[in-house]
């Protein structure tokens, strides 16, 4: 078969692969602009700020903030061990794991709205098996391929990894995987569109996600215009700054928005989940 021959299907296969409706996350379900809200976990036993109290006012938190959410109106949400940080790169300790392996469990309980699982900073590998086990429908992880310097150093893409262990696992879960993450450099060159092409047609994420710099820092429309333009297939997430003023301009460009600090009263991202924000910005998300 000649080279040129060759790449076409491969470039073919990729695009079939990237279309795969991993956790039901299909077409149908990116049509709707979907809003997916954070639960933000207080930190976990064994994290730097453990409050030493244990499990019982995590669950309650984190179950309040999941029913503010589907009550306000929110499309899915996704459990992150946000207040663990100063975070570890990948391997986390095995009580971080069975505390967020809890929470997803009692979520799972109280809502039918799909379930997303990020282990900060990126353990790709753990979040697909929280999410398997819990019947969760996708996982974020936030440097895909290539490399990256971050607060806990330099990380390398969990691409082949993550992939491989989905499939060992036979994971029903969708990968949602962050271009140029917020609280990070990306080492190397390429531009914006590259690096996203890299992510989806060879990392073989199932969906983008492009924030700004920091958590609650604004998306540039126009970086999402630049991967919509290049990938226009693949579904592209809003990763910060998204509110009231920006929703309609970003979901121009963006499918969906995964949204936190605009949903505590006041932007106080340590504060509870409020269905009445949560509401209003789903209303203003048309």
């Amino acid at each position: 078969m000649k080279v040129r021959e060759l790449s076409s299907k491969i470039q073919h296969k990729e695009k079939q692969d990237l279309k795969q409706p991993f956790g039901g996350l299909d077409r149908e379900f990116w049509a709707k602009k979907p809003l997916i809200g954070m639960v933000h976990l207080l930190p976990l036993p064994g994290s730097p700020r453990d409050s030493g109290q244990g499990m019982e006012p995590i669950l309650e938190r984190a179950l309040a903030d999941a029913k503010a959410l589907e009550a306000g109106g929110a499309d899915a949400m996704m459990i992150e061990n946000f207040f663990d940080a100063p975070f570890v790169k990948e391997d986390s300790p095995a009580h971080t794991l069975v505390a967020m392996t809890q929470v997803v469990l009692e979520i799972r309980k109280i809502t039918a709205l799909p379930l997303g699982v990020n282990v900060l900073r990126n353990d790709a590998i753990s979040a697909l098996a929280i999410a398997h086990v819990c019947r969760a429908q996708f996982v974020r992880v936030n440097v895909w391929v290539g490399a990256a310097v971050t607060d806990q150093g330099i990380i390398e893409g969990a691409a082949r990894k993550a992939n491989l262990y989905r499939r060992e696992l036979g994971a029903n879960v969708a990968i949602l995987a962050d271009i140029f993450v917020k609280h990070a450099t990306q080492i190397g060159g390429g531009s914006l569109e590259d690096v996203a092409k890299d992510a989806a047609l060879r990392g073989l994420a199932d969906g983008l996600i492009l924030s700004g710099t920091a958590t609650g820092s604004a998306t540039s429309p126009d970086d999402l215009r630049r991967v919509k333009a290049a990938l226009p297939d693949c579904p592209l997430l809003v990763g910060s700054g998204f509110n009231l003023a920006s929703a309609r301009d970003l979901l121009k460009f963006a499918d969906s928005a995964i949204v936190g600090t605009s949903l505590k009263p006041s932007g106080d991202v340590t504060q509870p989940v409020a269905a009445s924000l949560v509401s209003a910005l789903k209303k203003a998300m048309g």
